[in-house]
């Protein structure tokens, strides 16, 4: 569907996102215009070299004022936020360090303040509730406390915690991160894969000294879900990773061919604790990771409030663009 060039507009929506974001942010452009609103695509990384932000206040109250350069965009028009991606802006290599640290907060601060401005409009996800869901310690309490089965874990920067629990789960554990360092829908560079600690890998911990690892019990696999959860509403994919020793461990580790998505499917009662979840997170979206072992049990491992799920629509045909349009214009 062609998109006419954006312009200021009542019923305006906000896609804040970043310039090398194509597939998703076009998806769901299209369908908030099939909605009769309009989209206005607003790329962080070129504030505010590209774009410009202004905000006054006077006797009549604030004036907020947002210029992309395809549309001119005032605060009272805008009906809806989908806040997918907040990037550090792109500043000249010619600028200072020093100086380039304080205009990148600065920019930052500007920019939330826009948004913090927008209150009372519709968000997906609300800045705030996106930012505290992060804490993937928090996730697992909550995830363990409405019933959903998670694997034993330790978050740790001490050799020996990770050596005792190594020890504890028979030396089947895997470590990962604590946050993501790729959100692309193939999981591209730069990105920690979770891998299997070896026994040599005891050996050399001294690293943990610099970031504390998530250490977790290795979980048996007959396939994973990556499930876009939507105002409650599921839509799962299933990647079976069991031809491919790489993958098995971690999906995004399969060779091309060795890994591929099919229709997944999320039993009632877990799909209700997901969704149960994402409230208690103040989500609208999440992108929930679940293994599901060989004897059926359906394992949690997290919920990334920023998660990728344009693989699922483009190779599964799930409608999640669609109802990412409903969520932001109820229409």
């Amino acid at each position: 569907m062609a998109l006419p060039p954006p312009s200021s507009a009542a019923d305006t929506v906000l896609l804040v996102t970043r310039s090398d974001d194509f597939y998703t942010v076009d998806r769901v452009a299209e369908e908030i215009a099939r909605r009769g609103a309009t989209p206005v695509r607003v790329d962080t990384d070129r504030f505010p070299a590209a774009l410009t932000l202004t905000a006054a206040l006077g006797p009549d109250g604030w004036r907020h004022v947002l210029d992309t350069g395809a549309a001119r965009v005032r605060a009272e028009d805008v009906v809806a936020v989908w806040a997918r991606r907040l990037s550090p802006p792109a500043l000249d290599d010619e600028l200072d360090p020093e100086l380039r640290e304080g205009c990148v907060r600065e920019s930052a601060a500007a920019l939330r303040g826009f948004l913090g401005g927008l209150a009372g409009r519709r968000f997906v996800n609300p800045l705030d509730a996106d930012h505290a869901a992060g804490d993937k310690l928090r996730q697992l309490r909550l995830a363990h406390e409405l019933g959903l089965e998670v694997p034993p874990t330790l978050v740790t920067n001490a050799p020996d915690e990770a050596r005792a629990f190594h020890a504890a789960h028979g030396g089947d554990v895997v470590a990962k991160m604590l946050t993501p360092l790729s959100t692309s829908m193939d999981g591209g560079s730069p990105f920690v894969h979770t891998s299997v600690v070896t026994p040599e890998d005891l050996e050399h911990l001294d690293g943990l000294r610099y970031a504390p690892m998530v250490f977790q019990a290795r979980v048996p696999k007959a396939r994973e879900l990556r499930v876009a959860m939507v105002a409650g509403r599921p839509f799962a994919g299933a990647i079976d990773a069991s031809g491919s020793e790489r993958g098995q461990v971690d999906w995004r580790r399969g060779r091309p061919g060795e890994v591929g998505w099919a229709p997944g499917e999320v039993p009632a009662q877990v799909a209700e604790r997901l969704r149960r979840l994402l409230e208690a997170l103040g989500l609208v979206y999440g992108a929930v990771d679940l293994i599901v072992t060989p004897d059926g049990r359906h394992v949690f491992l997290e919920v990334n409030p920023g998660g990728e799920w344009g693989m699922l629509e483009r190779d599964l045909a799930l409608p999640i663009a669609a109802a990412l349009a409903e969520a932001l214009v109820g229409r």
